[in-house]
């Protein structure tokens, strides 16, 4: 069985959603953040030496990074089908999104978020970079969801996962306005049944 080790707040929440998505057996291990600084605890680096979630343990690995860990599990899913074949328009646009959720999006969405959690004065070299390259990304974003209903076309898949949880962090810090598109499908996966079981998780 897959061991999530899990941490409130965080981008683990892919990881258990997917699991319920392909309905699974999995079980749980929580971490929580340090209620003051918000950093996650010291029982993360006991675990990998990244000290970062997620990561899973099964078969005797023990694997990071969402992307790497998307792709093991629907390796070893034995239903569900959240992987468009391989060579057809949809997996590139699979393979393309996937890599986008953390390739280019999550640096100047989570480089918004931590400035918004500090105190700045005056304009900083760093302002005008990150919000170009978010105006671009949301762009390109929601200009896709104007034509599809989901990243991959018109079937979900788990390019939505690592999308919607990216896209989740620039709702909460206020990016998304102004982007219908955006905003409907966020909604669309907020009202999924295995989405709302993940986020039990905190």
């Amino acid at each position: 069985m897959i061991k999530v080790h899990h941490l409130n707040q965080s981008r683990s929440t892919r990881i258990l959603w997917l699991l319920e998505e392909l309905q699974m057996d999995y079980e749980v291990e929580h971490h929580q953040r340090d209620e003051q600084t918000h950093l996650a605890p010291a029982s993360l680096g006991l675990v990998h030496p990244l000290s970062k979630a997620p990561i899973i343990e099964h078969n005797g690995l023990k694997i990071c990074e969402s992307g790497a860990i998307v792709e093991y599990i629907l390796d070893q899913a034995k239903q569900g089908d959240l992987r468009p074949k391989k060579g057809t328009r949809a997996y590139y646009q699979y393979l393309e999104w996937c890599h986008f959720a953390e390739g280019s999006l999550a640096l100047p969405v989570i480089a918004s978020l931590l400035m918004q959690m500090e105190s700045r004065d005056g304009s900083q070299a760093m302002d005008g970079y990150i919000a170009k390259e978010l105006n671009l990304d949301l762009s390109f974003i929601d200009a896709t969801l104007s034509v599809q209903r989901y990243f991959a076309g018109e079937h979900f898949s788990a390019a939505d996962i690592m999308m919607t949880v990216s896209l989740e962090i620039a709702l909460s810090v206020n990016l998304i306005e102004n982007r219908p598109h955006i905003s409907r499908y966020l909604a669309d996966m907020q009202g999924r049944s295995a989405y709302q079981k993940a986020r039990t998780y905190g």
